[in-house]
């Protein structure tokens, strides 16, 4: 009887040993992790817009129309951006977001659906009158997220434009309306601009289109550009003159919509960034050094205005570069190799390279795009991520799921808390999120949010919430895009 009391004396004092090892290793992992302190800003009421030297008699116009560099033209352009939120109707701040989330859900499904066009899957064009065209946008309704103003023709109209990564036709709203959808300025009439000009059919303008149109009557070229859920924008291509701040830029290649269904409200047309030969960057490339740049201000935490740069003065010193990778199905993406992630200074370990990796297909892979908030994942990727920051963040009360977001935390009360670090590793730069990137506001009861999301498909999109306070270079020339931290001052 004494030895089974001596062997489970024995048992009970190494059960102890073993549970005082797994704690003080629980312990050491938990003080090992990284954190940072997130001050708590509520949901941001509608933005006000203060536009500085973009309306007319603010600046003398210099007239610089040529397409070719030369010593006396301007080598950069500068503007101001805001949100789409500003040209909604009063809204409150929760109504703002909910229909932020909402055109984020559209935009996503639209630039998924058109990555799997192009890895050979069937594409479905939007009917136009008497042609078809296959350059198809990444814009789906509503879902612009900044918008800039400038001038549009000769006397320069000014109107809001907005800006867009993921696509690449330039278009505005132009008169006669077929149908029009509502915006804040006039329909663009090009009857009444010196410098507009029509293309014609058989002209090698016309012929970058991929499946260009013809209008039988004037003669003239057409073009389509066809969205992801249905809408579409048809009208004349032409050419016409913009102008940002006083510096004109002539000749750029813009569609004239008279026929514009089901797309945003507020803004006359859209401004595209993308990466594909009828871009606004790529028509200005040999002028402006083929580089732009832009930072987005965090709108829970700041009234400044977002801004974007055009030339060599885009390049920031501090800036941290990574390759750019080609698709060679899709141009108009900027594809990046994402190689990990850490939270709170730790690779998370189920997050490997092959998990973003763009095939030969055209098939997977990670991009940057300024017109989606929040930042998706392949689905495998989003849950370590997502488990990995639980973990660390054990410490926050937990709150219900919200919309797409499925890890929360009630806050209530509290002036600021510390949560554990995030940080993207790209090929050659690794970026550090500040807390604000990544642990969001969605109701004004102290709710927070981890702002990534899963996807199932093989496309990764980093928005740009997680952009907000990065200057962000895309140095097209020498193919590779930057993150300045801190960039906005």
């Amino acid at each position: 009887m004494e030895g089974k009391t001596r062997n489970a004396s024995t048992l009970l004092l190494s059960f102890a040993c073993i549970f005082l090892s797994l704690s003080t290793t629980t312990t050491t992992l938990s003080t090992s992790l990284q954190f940072q302190t997130l001050t708590l800003n509520p949901l941001p009421n509608k933005p006000t817009i203060s536009w500085a030297d973009t309306e007319p008699g603010t600046q003398t116009f210099t007239d610089r129309t040529t397409s070719e560099p030369s010593s006396s033209a301007t080598t950069f352009l500068s503007v101001q951006l805001h949100h789409i939120d500003a040209l909604s109707s009063d809204k409150s701040s929760q109504d703002l977001f909910n229909s932020r989330l909402a055109r984020d859900a559209a935009r996503v499904k639209s630039l998924i659906s058109l990555a799997a066009t192009v890895g050979g899957r069937n594409l479905t064009r939007a009917r136009g009158p008497g042609f078809s065209s296959s350059v198809i946008s990444g814009l789906a309704q509503g879902s612009g997220e900044y918008f800039t103003r400038l001038g549009v023709g000769t006397p320069a109209r000014y109107v809001y434009m907005v800006l867009d990564t993921g696509s690449d036709i330039v278009w505005i709203q132009c008169a006669p309306c077929k149908k029009c959808y509502s915006q804040t300025d006039p329909v663009f009439d090009p009857t009444k601009s010196r410098s507009f000009a029509n293309i014609p059919c058989g002209s090698p303008l016309c012929r970058r289109l991929d499946f260009p149109g013809c209008s039988t009557k004037k003669q003239t070229c057409l073009y389509q550009v066809s969205y992801g859920d249905g809408s579409f924008t048809v009208g004349e291509f032409s050419t016409e003159t913009l102008t940002f701040r006083g510096t004109r830029v002539g000749r750029v290649l813009l569609g004239c919509g008279h026929d514009n269904e089901g797309l945003f409200v507020g803004a006359a047309g859209l401004l595209g960034l993308g990466r594909g030969r009828l871009s606004f960057p790529s028509q200005i490339g040999r002028r402006f050094s083929s580089k732009f740049s832009y930072c987005l201000v965090d709108r829970s935490a700041s009234s400044r205005p977002s801004s974007i740069v055009f030339g060599d003065s885009a390049i920031s010193r501090t800036a941290r570069f990574t390759p750019l990778l080609s698709n060679p199905k899709l141009d108009t993406f900027y594809y990046v190799e994402l190689l990990g992630i850490s939270v709170g200074g730790t690779r998370v370990s189920g997050i490997s390279a092959s998990l973003f990796k763009l095939d030969s297909t055209g098939n997977g892979g990670v991009i940057i795009d300024s017109g989606t908030s929040v930042t998706r994942l392949t689905r495998a990727a989003y849950v370590a991520l997502r488990d990995a920051f639980r973990v660390g963040a054990s410490n926050l009360k937990r709150a219900p799921e919200f919309s797409l977001f499925d890890t929360c935390f009630d806050l209530s009360g509290k002036t600021e808390v510390k949560v554990p670090t995030v940080a993207l590793h790209f090929r050659g730069a690794d970026v550090s999120l500040p807390a604000s990137n990544y642990l969001i506001p969605v109701d004004n009861s102290g709710s927070f949010c981890f702002a990534f999301a899963g996807t199932a498909s093989g496309l990764s999109i980093i928005g740009n919430i997680q952009q907000q306070g990065f200057r962000v270079v895309y140095d097209v020339a020498t193919s590779r895009v930057g993150f300045a931290p801190r960039g906005c001052a």
